[in-house]
């Protein structure tokens, strides 16, 4: 182990100079916020300046750090505690493991407070992210939990033709069932009520806007073009790209045999990016939605939630990125119809897209962050 790796503070490593017993919330906190989001590890005896302080009576730390935590966290996280001794300074390393048990709560203070990792900071989960917190803990999923809807006051029109079209087979009512669309009574799940024809789901609408310049505000002309939809999270993706289709650049020129395209944007990565954001984004934000923004230079795809287990995707090699499904029934039900693959191939895909694509302009790889991709 290299302990520079502590050196600056990231996603999944925190230093400390020394074992604060008196306020051990300070560290506890991480130690939360690690068991409810991602791996980490937290290093005793480098401060702020990276100076290599080292532990003094090692002992005395590791079982002090093992009975503050189980006195303090609720359940009790998975750890392991090391000691590596580097420039004849002893230090204490302590890994915590992203649980199961989720939410694990920091107890003590006269609080009960769930904390989840965001970029190199342990921050208090907000209602939101408590709420998912829950639904992890129990092996549930925003998508598979029941609705008020029936399946008889509902349409799937859309879906079927869409099922059939793309596999061949026509979707019937012991479908819906095994998808985990609605369960054996026909009470619809929050995965069937995105792909009923008028979904209720308020909060999964997409806003599009074609804006004039390349910021919200250049002129006295904001929007060239807008539009907001609603409905099946199959119809979304459709009008998705057909307004993206309609408010971008496709030139062409002539070559001795064909005609080539050199559209601004590679389709298949745009259409790769939006299936992407209709899957995995956070539903549970109740007033979110996803957002196509098309500037002049460059075209942003938002999608509410960050990356689903607590990584910043800036810190990450896009060609490892491991495949964790926020929304697994809906991400089945994509696979079944060959819109997405179970691989999590989804960021190297759109890689390879652009890198192979004719673009007229700069072919240059897309951006992605937490929250949203940029082209």
């Amino acid at each position: 182990m290299d302990i520079k790796n502590f050196f600056v503070e990231t996603t999944q490593y925190e230093k400390k100079s020394e074992l604060e017993e008196r306020r051990p919330k300070s560290w506890l906190k991480t130690v939360s916020a690690f068991a409810n989001t991602i791996d980490g590890q937290i290093i005793f005896g480098i401060d702020e300046n990276n100076n290599l302080l080292g532990v003094k009576n090692v002992q005395y730390t590791l079982e002090k750090i093992s009975e503050i935590i189980k006195e303090r966290l609720d359940p009790v996280p998975v750890i392991n505690l090391q000691v590596i001794v580097d420039n004849n300074k002893t230090f204490v390393v302590l890994s915590v493991k992203h649980g199961n048990q989720t939410p694990y709560y920091y107890a003590g203070d006269g609080n009960r407070i769930a904390f989840v990792r965001i970029g190199n900071q342990s921050v208090q989960a907000n209602s939101i992210v408590l709420q998912q917190l829950v639904l992890n803990g129990i092996n549930k999923s925003f998508d598979s939990l029941l609705t008020k809807s029936k399946v008889e006051d509902s349409n799937f029109v859309v879906f079927k033709n869409k099922y059939k079209y793309r596999t061949g087979l026509i979707l019937d009512r012991e479908d819906l069932i095994s998808f985990g669309l609605m369960n054996q009574d026909g009470i619809l799940t929050n995965a069937g009520e995105l792909f009923s024809d008028s979904s209720t789901i308020y909060q999964s609408r997409i806003f599009c806007t074609r804006w004039y310049g390349n910021t919200k505000a250049s002129g006295l002309i904001e929007a060239i073009d807008d539009a907001e939809y609603s409905g099946s999270i199959l119809t979304l993706l459709d009008y998705g790209l057909k307004f993206i289709k309609r408010n971008v650049k496709h030139p062409w020129r002539k070559t001795n045999d064909y005609r080539m395209e050199m559209h601004d944007y590679p389709e298949l990565a745009i259409k790769e990016v939006l299936i992407n954001a209709l899957i995995h984004r956070d539903y549970s934000q109740y007033g979110s939605e996803i957002h196509i923004d098309i500037f002049d230079d460059r075209m942003e795809i938002y999608s509410p939630g960050g990356m689903y287990d607590g990584s910043i995707v800036q810190d990450l090699d896009l060609k490892m990125v491991p495949s964790v499904r926020r929304n697994p029934i809906i991400a089945d039900v994509f696979s079944r119809m060959s819109l997405m693959e179970r691989r999590g191939t989804g960021f190297k895909k759109i890689i390879e897209y652009y890198k192979r694509a004719p673009n007229f302009r700069k072919n240059l790889l897309p951006k992605f962050y937490s929250t949203h991709s940029t082209f």
